[in-house]
């Protein structure tokens, strides 16, 4: 195949030939890139609305979701999002999705996370990069559009439900459930439960979100909204 650049120079190294002769153009024309299982990538976007001046992010906070009109999660609230396409940056995706999605243009946004588990998607093998914004009062209604039935804002409710320190692995971690309640328009509800597991030493807090209960939220996008909640109260301290 040619190379997937048009400039692969940059790549070129010391411009040595490999260990079987070939330099790089010669390599990149032999490469078979359907020799490895290749994972398909989403990006996902939480945007969330309120006062810029808001004190807490238990309650007074809104976020955009959508009802998927499609398998999977067919009828249940997702944040907008969609797969990346082949010569996309995944922050041009996740915009892009946003606005066929729910109209929304010209907004921030920035990179929260990465979720890859091999279980989170019965389609195909999917890793996901979560994407965060804020807006406030003033942004436009939402229309909704391309894989998207309705899209709305809901109102948030969110806190601690437990806490404690528990040993796994010989390590000691700390465990936390939240739980977050989302009421939209004619009292459509949603509800989670996540668990967050940090380890408690060491310089690296390896750190899972686990969704534990999930009511009409689609996927695992309840964690999602979970650690871009954190992700908020972290950002206003």
């Amino acid at each position: 195949m040619a190379s997937f650049l048009e400039d692969f120079t940059p790549f070129l190294g010391t411009g040595k030939r490999n260990e079987d002769g070939d330099t790089l153009e010669e390599f990149l024309e032999k490469y078979d890139q359907s020799k490895y299982e290749s994972p398909s990538v989403t990006a996902d976007i939480m945007v969330f609305k309120g006062s810029r001046h808001f004190t807490t992010v238990r309650e007074g906070l809104s976020l955009l979701m959508v009802q998927r009109k499609n398998h999977p999660s067919i009828g249940h609230w997702a944040l907008p999002g969609g797969f990346l396409e082949m010569r996309e940056d995944l922050e041009e995706a996740a915009k892009r999705e946003l606005q066929e999605e729910t109209g929304l243009t010209d907004i921030p946004v920035q990179l929260v996370n990465t979720f890859g588990e091999v279980w989170r998607d019965p389609r195909n093998r999917i890793v996901t990069a979560s994407y965060i914004a804020f807006v406030d009062n003033r942004v436009s209604k939402p229309k909704a559009g391309d894989d998207a039935a309705e899209a709305e804002w809901f109102d948030i409710e969110f806190g601690v439900k437990g806490e404690s320190i528990i040993t796994l692995n010989d390590k000691q971690v700390q465990r936390k459930l939240y739980q977050i309640k989302l009421t939209g328009p004619n009292n459509v509800k949603c509800s989670a439960i996540v668990r967050e597991d940090k380890n408690c030493r060491g310089i690296i807090k390896e750190r899972k979100l686990t969704v534990v209960e999930s009511h009409n939220i689609a996927f695992d996008h309840a964690r999602f909204i979970v650690d871009g909640l954190l992700y908020l109260d972290n950002a206003r301290k």
